[in-house]
């Protein structure tokens, strides 16, 4: 009886481990040139723009300094529209 509580058990940790690693890789992407987050344009003309959002912001000494409140706004928006998108899909099928 122990040894199938012990096998059960496993099998629960592995299908954790599993789904855990299926979330967790799903959103890496490859680290290569031109797979930036952010770049920054400091001359002649200053911009910063969120490679994945495409958010835009003329304030680069402030985004520098660490003011990255309206980029993360514009990331979790574009994550929610996602997921709503995803979860609209999955809702048709």
């Amino acid at each position: 009886m122990k040894v199938l509580a012990g096998r059960l058990f496993e099998k629960a940790r592995q299908e954790r481990e599993a789904e855990f690693a299926k979330n967790y890789t799903s959103n890496q992407m490859a680290i290569s040139f031109g797979s930036q987050v952010r770049t920054y344009t400091l001359q002649p003309y200053t911009l910063v723009k969120d490679e994945r959002t495409e958010h835009k912001s003329s304030n680069a000494q402030g985004v520098l300094d660490g003011d990255l409140d309206e980029f993360i706004e514009a990331y979790l928006l574009k994550a929610a529209a996602e997921r709503e998108g995803h979860d609209k899909q999955k809702d048709s099928n």
